[in-house]
């Protein structure tokens, strides 16, 4: 009597299993596009940029007043010569060890590793360089617009 008791619960809370990720997964196929917006990573569109790094603008225009919000990809062995923003810029490592320094000298052999996960503050008007060493690496970069870059290296 108690096995057919136990096997009856065990029927049901399968059933009411199934039944809740039948449910989910049609609720997830009838997001409403007016509460909410995803983009897959295949579909997010990576533009190249001089100096070995590619981005792909997830929000506003960096190029333009207001918030903005953009992916940088960093490719291995390329990093950035000695520059300043205007603006603080707020960076969230999230694929590979980024590699960062301060100040007018380039000198790549200085650069500090930041490892995936960490969040950065790049202060306006402050000199500094990054990239990538041996990986590739994948950086959110919040920021105000517009964002200009302007040389900061002393030769």
């Amino acid at each position: 009597m108690l096995r057919l008791i136990t096997l009856r619960r065990a029927i049901r809370l399968a059933l009411v299993t199934m039944l809740f990720i039948a449910l989910g997964s049609v609720r997830a196929a009838d997001l409403d596009p007016k509460a909410i917006n995803i983009h897959l990573p295949k579909d997010i569109k990576w533009v190249a940029n001089a100096g070995g790094s590619e981005q792909a603008i997830l929000t506003g225009d960096p190029s333009k007043p207001g918030l903005y919000i953009v992916l940088t990809k960093w490719l291995p062995h390329k990093n950035s010569r000695p520059h300043s923003h205007p603006n603080d810029r707020f960076i969230t490592v999230l694929k590979g060890t980024w590699w960062v320094n301060t100040g007018s000298n380039y000198d790549p052999d200085g650069m500090k590793p930041v490892p995936v996960g960490s969040y950065v503050v790049h202060y306006g008007g402050q000199a500094h360089y990054d990239g990538a060493k041996d990986e590739e690496v994948i950086l959110e970069i919040v920021g105000m617009g517009p964002a200009t870059s302007t040389s900061a290296e002393r030769k």
